[in-house]
């Protein structure tokens, strides 16, 4: 599929990519982003991506929508044939995988017919990309989920999700940031504080990599409240 520039507004375009979660497709969106990004153009006011679209926001008093338009369609034929990988940083973050926080971690396990161990295996094995934020502040959509823990989400989603829960939701896993409403399943949490209001700086983006690895219950009270942050400033140095 060719990608396609449609207007989303009198303030916002966006450039749309194949309908599928696919690494070819999330580097080209990330490289177009990254490329237009780098022009520094004046009334451009935030850049989107996301899985399959990059979202253009602009001023129309500064920006000419028809100019901007043709601007894109050039800018993306350029940025099409580019394979240059953008994959950015890796994280490797602390998951207790038990009942006790892991509130669908049974269910999961019963759905596909396996083992809890086998649960906490499979999904701490792949290195997972983030596709995009979205949803809450620091909610990263990771794909590269493990063909047999694909799972729906709940049919009755829960009003109140801990900080921190790790889950799934179809072929994608992710973790919530702060307290939520939501209907993935809940296999786990991490101990880490992935978003403080207080310091609202989020230091991953589109197109880095995430690990889960488990812990126990000792170790889960040991790094209980370390800030996602400061807890990867740490482990680098």
């Amino acid at each position: 599929m060719t990608p396609k520039i449609i207007f989303s507004g009198d303030t916002s375009i966006n450039v749309v990519f194949e309908n599928v979660i696919s690494e070819k497709i999330s580097h080209q969106v990330l490289n177009l982003a990254k490329s237009v990004e780098n022009q520094h153009i004046i009334g451009l006011l935030d850049i989107v991506p996301a899985y399959r679209v990059v979202t253009f926001v602009f001023d129309p008093l500064v920006i000419d929508i028809v100019a901007f338009q043709s601007f894109l369609q050039v800018h993306l034929a350029q940025q099409l044939d580019d394979s240059t990988s953008n994959d950015g940083k890796l994280y490797k973050v602390p998951v207790l995988y038990d009942e006790e926080v892991g509130l669908d971690l049974l269910e999961v396990a019963k759905y596909h017919d396996l083992s809890v161990a086998e649960v906490i295996r499979l999904h701490t094995n792949p290195t997972y990309r983030i596709y995009m934020l979205g949803f809450l502040p620091g909610f990263a959509y990771l794909g590269g989920l493990d063909a047999k823990l694909h799972t729906p989400r709940k049919e009755t989603p829960r009003l109140r999700i801990p900080a921190g829960s790790i889950g799934i939701a179809g072929q994608q896993t992710g973790y919530y940031p702060v307290v939520s409403p939501g209907g993935w399943q809940i296999i786990g949490q991490t101990p880490l504080v992935v978003f403080d209001a207080n310091r609202p700086e989020i230091n991953f983006h589109a197109g880095d990599s995430v690990q889960f690895y488990a812990i126990d219950k000792h170790e889960f009270q040991q790094l209980a409240g370390t800030p996602f942050n400061d807890f990867f400033a740490e482990a680098s140095t």
